[in-house]
C-alpha cells in the first residue's frame, strides 16, 4: 500500500511541473535588387497629323507624308523591316460655337514605330523623319538587347537585402536567424527610368546641330521573397 501511495505522490509531482515547448519563430522578408544598365535600343514613335474639309484629301496627305518619310528613312540607311506602322487614326471635328454641331473637317493622323539600334544615331532619325515631313514625336522607348546577366544580379542582391531585413528584424527582437525555409521568387523586369531623358532641338543659329537625345539607364529589377528560421 505504501509502495502505491508513494508512486501516485510522484506521478502528482511530474504532472505539477509545468512542460514548455520552444517552438522556431518565423521572420518572412521581401528584399529587392536593381542593376542599371546603358540602353542599345531605342524604338521612336513619330508621324503625321493631317487635317482637311474633305475625309479622303485629309488621309492621302497623311498617307503621302509617310510615304516620305519612310522613303527617307530608308535612303538614310534605317532597314525596311524596322520601320513598322504603330497608329492610324481619323477623326472628324466640330465646331460648337454657335450652339450648332458644324462639321468643320477631318483629322487624319498616322505613326511610325522606327527601331534604332544605334543609341547615338536615334536623333538624326528624328530629324530625317521631321525633314521628310513628320509633324509628331510621341515619345522614345529605351531597352536593352540582352539582360541575362544584369537580372541574375539584380536577383543576388534582392537576396542579399532579405538577409540584412531579416537580420535587422532577428536583432531587435532578441532572435538569432537559423536557417531558410521557403524562398519565392517575385519576378525581375526591367524598365526605362527616364524615357526620354534629355530631349531638344537645336536652335536656328545651331544649324549643324539637329535633336539631342540622351538615353536614360535601365532598371533591371528583381523582387523576392523568403521565409527565415529564428529562435
Amino acid at each position: 500500500m505504501r509502495k502505491i501511495l508513494s508512486m501516485l505522490l510522484t506521478l502528482l509531482v511530474v504532472l505539477s511541473v509545468p512542460v514548455f515547448a520552444f517552438a522556431d519563430s518565423e521572420i518572412t522578408v521581401n528584399g529587392t535588387g536593381e542593376v542599371l544598365i546603358p540602353a542599345d535600343t531605342a524604338v521612336v514613335s513619330l508621324g503625321v497629323s493631317a487635317t482637311d474639309r474633305e475625309v479622303l484629301k485629309a488621309q492621302k496627305q497623311a498617307n503621302q507624308a509617310i510615304a516620305d518619310i519612310r522613303e527617307a528613312l530608308i535612303k538614310a540607311g534605317v532597314k525596311e523591316e524596322d520601320i513598322n506602322t504603330d497608329y492610324i487614326n481619323i477623326y472628324a471635328m466640330y465646331d460648337y460655337s454657335e450652339g450648332a454641331e458644324v462639321l468643320k473637317g477631318y483629322n487624319a493622323n498616322s505613326t511610325l514605330a522606327i527601331r534604332v539600334t544605334d543609341i547615338e544615331a536615334v536623333g538624326e532619325v528624328i530629324d530625317i523623319a521631321f525633314e521628310a515631313g513628320a509633324n509628331t514625336l510621341n515619345g522614345i522607348t529605351f531597352s536593352a538587347s540582352d539582360t541575362t546577366e544584369a537580372e541574375a544580379k539584380a536577383m543576388k542582391k534582392a537576396v542579399e537585402d532579405a538577409k540584412d531585413k531579416a537580420e535587422v528584424l532577428a536583432e531587435a527582437s532578441g532572435l538569432e536567424i537559423r536557417g531558410i525555409e521557403e524562398i519565392v521568387e517575385g519576378g525581375t523586369y526591367s524598365y526605362d527610368r527616364g524615357m526620354m531623358n534629355n530631349f531638344a532641338k537645336a536652335t536656328a543659329e545651331d544649324a549643324a546641330a539637329g535633336t539631342v537625345v540622351q538615353a536614360a539607364k535601365l532598371s533591371v529589377t528583381s523582387t523576392i521573397t523568403i521565409k527565415f528560421k529564428a529562435d
